[in-house]
């Protein structure tokens, strides 16, 4: 069995869920075959979150790390390319923190590519009926943060250890009037259950145009 952290945020912004935690907790309950699939709700605050991963990474050990959150307003699930070193926060996080222009880590590198292989975690998506992007950006607030967090423990401390982010949209329940795009919960547990399964098996991302050109 593949051992999979698989996480997802608490609700944030003012809202009283988050999706990207819905589908986390529906993936460990029914998980492809032959992976062994831990969901953990990360607090969407500046630097616990972090913790809140470390911790989880230290007592699941996983091969395989995919961290989820929400980006409303998407119309599907995005699967990032890379995370960026800096927290710039348009609103504050759930503790009241709004960093500024300031590093995910000091000192660390400008950016860290997903370890995943994207490409075909979103041809998997697709291919079970999910609407799925790949995505250059994964914004400037706690996901992001997440992101490049994920990316430099794997990169510093756990190089045997693949990872990386994806965005889901909001759920229909956050959007009662229709007026934004929104998925249920079950559609994006499928998707990544499909992305799970193709990105346990492949090292070796396919080559295929995914580019934008803005």
């Amino acid at each position: 069995m593949t051992r999979v952290l698989l996480t997802g945020f608490e609700p944030f912004g003012g809202e009283s869920v988050n999706p990207s935690w819905q589908a986390a907790e529906l993936v460990a309950a029914a998980p492809p075959d032959g992976l062994a699939v831990t969901a953990v709700q990360l607090p969407c605050v500046f630097g616990e979150s972090l913790t809140a991963l470390r911790s989880a990474v230290e007592r699941v050990r996983p091969e395989l790390v995919v961290c989820l959150g929400q980006a409303g307003g998407r119309t599907g699930v995005t699967v990032e390319r890379v995370a960026i070193n800096v927290d710039d926060a348009r609103i504050p996080d759930n503790a009241g923190a709004q960093p500024i222009d300031e590093p995910v880590v000091p000192g660390g590198p400008a950016a860290y590519f997903s370890s995943l292989p994207v490409k075909a975690c979103v041809a998997a998506m697709r291919g079970a009926g999910v609407p799925t992007a790949l995505s250059n950006t994964a914004g400037t607030f706690v996901c992001n943060h997440v992101a490049y967090g994920l990316g430099h423990l794997l990169a510093t401390e756990l190089p045997g250890v693949r990872g990386g982010f994806v965005h889901v949209p909001w759920a229909p329940s956050q959007v009662p009037d229709g007026n934004a795009a929104a998925l249920p919960a079950e559609l994006v547990a499928t998707g990544i259950r499909a992305l799970l399964a193709v990105a346990a098996e492949t090292t070796t991302d396919i080559r295929v145009t995914e580019g934008a050109t803005h």
